[in-house]
């Protein structure tokens, strides 16, 4: 039976065409993927099921029946859950406050039953969590959970998950698809979006492509390879490897010795951490997340205020930054594109004269970085809150390596991104290595971390267990150290 089916949905913002006469169905307890570059119209798409927004032209059925879904509490009452790529929590609340915010509740609320709900429910579905914690407190991973908890404590029956898998490690992701295998088998159906295509053929029963606001494909994952569906994606042949050649390390650009970094709680988060980094050389870093990677690149960049120890930059070294959080760190949502290319230079010469900004030149800039991070957009003077994850990214990459950096911290760098804008910051990286950059790549996908690295440092607590070479370096190896092993 079908669950959910669109009909030539159409929307659009302004001139742009988001979602083009988009028309497909989903079975009950089915596991449905919908694939698509970044600004191919997933999350545009996925809104107007979840209720944020509304369809310009087209039907919605929710088992066969026409549904008009108004408002996010509409698409509760319908069943229906979304789970976002941003995380929609609030940080000074606890795990139950944020999964029980906005449910009706008498006026005397028993939060200590409420706890013992929100207990039972992470344990039942394999997602434990203490129920009294604060999210602020928590790593990314674990807020991931909180958002599952909080769609599932609704008993919704069609869940929509926005690239669930993006802050997992790979143990969670495989708790995470017996989860939702369990969750299908029970009748619920399910939307999986992801950028990771062997994922998704090993999850999902049938998949969607999207590419530019309209269908290209409907499939069974039984009858594609991820190469196959990465082409339908971008519309070209894709390489899906990362090939680089032999790295010449040359002069040492960063030393770090003996480091010790507090977290936001004052609790040791890195500890006793000694490391060199050449120009021409890229360390990565692989670690479950929450081992002290965040606090380290915050430290190296100034960011943070270290306890102990010494970080040693080569003099006259310039600096960029790619955070973790292109959202929160990364960008200004409410400037446009062409001001969040010059947040670090709009003081300096040419975007500024006599303290009056240039906006000819800063518009002319914009155009260019645009064109060489194929940045997409209807124009320079667009917010970057308009912009999908992926050309957010392309804008914080644009900014970041202008000028020809001597030392990048590579913060989850392609976190939530599709094949192709992964591929583009990869040889973007590359380039700046080629070059003659110091690159410091932190990342929780540990096959991205052994393609990308030179060197890889094994970080497990806040310390560094093991620095390998990336090409003698096994994923049994470096999986068994991330987990406090040895070797």
């Amino acid at each position: 039976m079908t669950y959910l089916r669109l009909e030539n949905i159409t929307k659009r913002f302004g001139s742009f065409v988001a979602n083009d006469n988009i028309s497909l169905s989903v079975n009950s307890g089915q596991i449905h993927a919908i694939l698509g570059e970044n600004g191919a119209g997933k999350t545009t798409l996925m809104k107007m099921i979840s209720g944020l927004s509304q369809p310009d032209t087209g039907q919605i059925y929710i088992q066969d029946k026409p549904v008009k879904i108004t408002s996010p509490n509409t698409a509760t009452k319908l069943g229906i859950g979304m789970i976002y790529q941003h995380f929609m929590l609030v940080p000074q609340l606890t795990v139950t406050e944020n999964i029980i915010l906005g449910l009706k509740n008498s006026w005397r609320l028993n939060l200590q039953q409420k706890y013992q709900e929100i207990a039972a429910l992470s344990q039942a579905y394999g997602l434990e969590i203490d129920p009294s914690a604060k999210v602020e407190d928590l790593p990314v991973g674990i807020q991931q959970r909180v958002e599952i908890l909080k769609v599932l404590y609704r008993q919704a029956k069609l869940l929509i998950l926005d690239e669930p898998t993006a802050v997992l490690t790979p143990p969670e992701v495989d708790s995470l698809i017996g989860i939702l295998r369990q969750l299908a088998a029970a009748g619920n159906t399910i939307i999986f979006i992801s950028h990771k295509l062997e994922e998704v053929i090993k999850l999902c029963d049938s998949v969607t492509v999207l590419r530019r606001g309209k269908v290209v494909a409907t499939t069974t994952t039984e009858a594609v390879t991820p190469q196959n569906l990465a082409e339908l994606m971008v519309g070209y042949e894709v390489d899906l490897q990362v090939n680089k050649s032999p790295a010449l390390p040359e002069k040492v650009v960063l030393t770090v010795e003996n480091l010790q970094v507090p977290d936001d709680r004052n609790i040791y988060a890195v500890g006793d951490v000694s490391f060199e980094l050449r120009a021409g050389e890229i360390l990565g870093i692989a670690g479950v997340d929450g081992n002290g990677q965040r606090e380290l690149a915050d430290a190296i960049t100034g960011l943070r205020k270290i306890k102990q120890g010494k970080i040693e930059l080569k003099k006259y070294s310039t600096i960029a930054y790619i955070p973790e959080d292109r959202q929160k760190i990364g960008l200004i949502l409410q400037f446009s594109i062409a001001q969040n290319l010059i947040l670090k230079a709009f003081k300096k010469f040419p975007f500024c004269r006599n303290y009056l900004l240039q906006p000819a030149v800063i518009k002319n800039h914009a155009q260019a970085a645009m064109q060489t991070f194929d940045i997409r957009a209807t124009g320079e003077d667009i917010q970057v809150s308009q912009l999908s994850g992926g050309n957010q990214q392309k804008v914080v990459l644009a900014r970041e390596l202008a000028g020809e950096p001597d030392l990048i911290v590579a913060m989850q760098p392609t976190r939530g991104l599709d094949v192709g804008a992964m591929t583009a910051v990869h040889l973007q990286l590359l380039a700046e290595r080629d070059r003659g950059a110091a690159i410091l790549y932190i990342s929780t996908e540990l096959e991205e971390i052994m393609a990308m690295s030179d060197r890889i440092a094994v970080i497990y607590r806040g310390k560094f267990v093991a620095i390998l070479d990336a090409q003698t370096a096994t994923v049994e190896e470096i999986g068994l150290l991330m987990a406090g092993g040895k070797l």
